[in-house]
């Protein structure tokens, strides 16, 4: 079954595009290289000893988003990752992520409904829960007003999928991750962030390299346990995996609804102090850190309610936060030697 990726060269894209190859799908990655590299090909080539079929096109184009659907008119699912993600930059810079993030999707969703299958999944995030009112997090919580530019585009993107589903073919599967960490077991993809990690992990992992002289805390005076914020932190290759399992829950028509939403994260919440020391424990570093003011748009807390994840998909974590920090510790020193 040929399957298209989008942004499947970035991060999650990577590893899911594995993910699928070694499930034996047929991948096409769509990728404007704007956030990512093509060298991440020859990442995924040595793991699965297959290379995906590679077309470097920008999503917000619309007639070359038409030109790869009359090329490619077989298709039967798209998994759509490419989208702006940094969520200071949307504040700073609201029309660059309303146009990359709901454009492109407009433009894929006019041209998958006009096909035999419109499979869609959707990489949304937990951002859209806000502040959630209780822990965990499970699917029934309200949508809250976003917080950032980028947070509306995954709500807004939401209620477009939901709309067009109405009238159309469209199934449509969201993914609502909490926070992806770690790199592939092999060293051979990870985690590749352009100038400043907006990140803890990598941001922590470019510390203990030397890189940064310093990690920042933002804020330590919160309502937790230790004063810091608390996360849901899910390896990256159990998150590529509910992507394949998602994918096949459309193909094989096991979806109850035509749009179905399910939260990713493992459960358990862990807070920036926990990580750190956490990280300190796998990789035997001392990690410098310091504790500055709060960042706007910090939520204090959120983990994800796994139940159905778990018992409707089918799918449950199974890495942990110290595989996940292992992982990504012998990533930055593979791709800094």
């Amino acid at each position: 079954m040929k399957i298209v990726v989008t942004g499947g060269l970035g991060f999650i894209g990577s590893h899911t595009v594995v993910e699928l190859l070694n499930e034996g799908f047929e991948v096409i990655v769509i990728d404007n290289l704007s956030n990512s590299s093509e060298t991440v090909l020859d990442g995924i080539e040595k793991i699965t000893g297959k290379r995906p079929f590679f077309e470097n096109i920008d999503l917000r184009d619309k007639l070359l988003v038409q030109d790869f659907f009359v090329k490619h008119s077989d298709i039967d699912g798209i998994i759509h990752f490419a989208a702006s993600k940094a969520v200071g930059e949307s504040v700073e810079n609201p029309l660059l992520y309303y146009e990359n993030n709901l454009n492109s999707l407009v433009y894929l969703l006019q041209e998958i409904t006009k096909l035999p299958h419109a499979n869609f999944i959707f990489s949304s995030s937990c951002t859209v829960y806000g502040q959630a009112e209780k822990m965990p997090i499970d699917e029934n919580a309200s949508v809250q007003k976003a917080m950032s530019p980028y947070g509306n585009t995954k709500q807004i993107g939401e209620e477009i999928i939901l709309d067009v589903a109405n009238v159309s073919n469209l199934n449509s599967i969201l993914l609502r991750y909490f926070n992806p960490i770690g790199a592939h077991p092999t060293s051979e993809i990870g985690e590749l962030p352009l100038g400043v990690p907006q990140n803890l992990v990598p941001f922590i992992t470019q510390t203990a390299m030397g890189l940064r002289k310093e990690l920042s805390v933002f804020g330590n005076d919160y309502p937790t346990a230790d004063g810091t914020c608390v996360r849901d932190y899910i390896h990256v290759v159990d998150l590529a995996k509910a992507h394949v399992i998602s994918l096949k829950r459309l193909l094989e028509k096991q979806n109850i609804e035509k749009v179905e939403v399910f939260n990713l994260g493992t459960g358990k919440g862990s807070s920036v102090l926990e990580v750190i020391n956490a990280f300190e424990k796998v990789s035997g570093q001392k990690l410098p850190y310091k504790f500055v003011n709060r960042r706007e748009g910090d939520v204090i807390e959120a983990y994800a309610s796994t139940e159905k994840a778990n018992n409707v998909l089918g799918w449950k974590s199974k890495l942990t936060l110290e595989d996940a920090l292992d992982s990504a510790w012998k990533w930055e020193q593979k791709i800094r030697s």
